[in-house]
This record gives structure tokens, sequence and C-alpha cells, in this order.
């Protein structure tokens, strides 16, 4: 008879999952190179919108640095196309060309690491985990902010950004994992804001966030949130760099903490 450890067992050790938030999502790339530099990596990753976006990178193989390099450049300008809307102000074709050329793999049975990359179904108002088949669809999908940026359409299907219905998606992976580590980015809306289209939409979408989330940081065994994140924008571009070192240093700040706190137990 099998034992209960046996029935029990996960099909994962560490799953890591990513959040959405723009920009400030590069502080994903700066928690991954501190776990790293502790010996831990995860054996599958979930993510949404900007997770999904690190997340796929960093499962194609490429390193938290070259991650943080490769969007020093980027704005929403140089990204995307403006254009008379007919579901969204932009076009995300330039975004989705980049990520084309920069990804080696281009389905997800490809990846070295699998992941699972979260977008919202728009015709169904569901919650839809992509786990196969075209990786750059998914994530475009995964990023689509509503009204600014035009639907993806899949297979006849809208898809918009899955922060919509889950910014968080620690419950994607929560069971098939023994230990999950959650990096969160949406952890506070920004303190002002200018009273602009743009600005407008972008502050609901910090507040629709930051209240879908809430139900999956209780799922995590470690939760990763840099708190100084509220300073940020959704678009802050030209701040990617110093983004990405605050997810380093406050991982490894964290990472130290908890080992004291284990050290001090014995």
């Amino acid at each position: 008879m099998a034992s209960n450890d046996i029935l029990d067992k996960k099909p994962y050790k560490i799953g890591i999952a990513l959040s959405g938030g723009g920009i400030k999502g590069l502080c994903h790339a700066g928690a991954l190179k501190a776990l790293e530099e502790r010996g831990i990596k995860p054996d599958i990753l979930s993510g949404v919108s900007a997770g999904a976006v690190v997340g796929a990178l960093y499962a194609d193989g490429h390193t938290p640095n070259q991650i943080a390099k490769l969007f020093e450049d980027v704005t929403l300008r140089n990204m995307t196309k403006m254009h008379i809307p007919d579901g969204g102000f932009f076009r995300i074709d330039v975004f989705q060309d980049f990520l084309s050329s920069t990804l080696r793999a281009k389905t997800f049975e490809e990846l070295s690491i699998p992941i699972r990359v979260v977008a919202t179904d728009l015709d169904n108002g569901k919650s839809v985990v992509f786990t196969s088949g075209n990786l750059v669809d998914s994530i475009v999908a995964s990023c689509c902010l509503p009204v600014l940026f035009s639907p993806k359409i899949i297979n006849g299907v809208y898809y918009v950004d899955g922060g919509v219905l889950k910014n968080f998606p620690v419950s994607t992976i929560r069971n098939d994992c023994e230990k999950v580590i959650g990096i969160n980015a949406t952890v506070k809306p920004t303190d002002e804001f200018k009273l602009s289209i743009l600005n407008v939409a972008l502050r609901s979408y910090e507040l629709m966030f930051k209240a879908n989330i809430l139900h999956d940081k209780e799922l995590c065994d470690l939760l990763i949130e840099p708190l100084d994140m509220g300073h940020y924008t959704t678009f802050d571009s030209d701040k990617g760099r110093e983004i990405f070192e605050m997810g380093y240093k406050s991982t490894k700040k964290l990472l130290k903490n908890k080992l004291e706190e284990k050290t001090s137990q014995f």
C-alpha cells in the first residue's frame, strides 16, 4: 500500500509566481538574481503580464542581468503604435515582434523551465491559463491592458491583461508545488497622479490589481514584496535598472533575515 508521502508528493519542488506591474516587473528579474545566489531556482514558473514576460525570458535561458539590459531602453512609445481606436488606443505589434526576435523558444514546450501564463478571456469573462502552444501570442494576450491596448485574438477569442482578474498567479501552481515563492510588484499604488486619460486608467488598474491579489498572497510559502514599488508607475521605463536593483537588494535582505531567523531557533 502506498504511503501518504507518496500520495501527497507534488510534481514540482519549487514554483515561483510573478505578478503583473508594467516596468515594475523588472523587480522580478532582480529577485530571481538574489534567489539564484542562494541556490534557489524554480522548477516551474507562473506569470501575469510583465511577470509573464520576465518569466518566459528566464525560462528561455536569459539571465536576470540580461533581462534587465533588454528593457533599459524600452518605452511605451517605441514598443507600441498609436492608431484609431478599435478596442484600444495602441497596437502592440512592435512589442510582439520584439518578443518573437528575443525569445529563442517559440512554443511553451521548447522552454527549459515550464511556465503558466495567465490572460483574461474577454468574451467569456474568465481567467485562462496558457501552458502549451504559441508562446508569444500567450504573453501578448497577458499584457494587453484594456482600453490602452487592443485585445489579442487567439483562436477567435479576445484576450486582455491577465491582471484584470488575477494579477498574482500563485493559485495556478500552488497545488502542484511543495513550496511556492511569490514575487509581487503591485504593492501600493502611486501616491500621486496627474489628471490625464492614461494616468487615470493606470491608477484605476493599480487599485484593481491591488484588490485581486489578496488571496494569492496568502498562498505563498515565501512572499517577496519590494515595498518601494509605490514610488514608480507602470510605464516608468527610464527607472528600469533602478527597479531591478531594488528587487535584488530587497530580496537579498529578506533571505538574509529568514536565514538568521532559522539559525536563531537552534
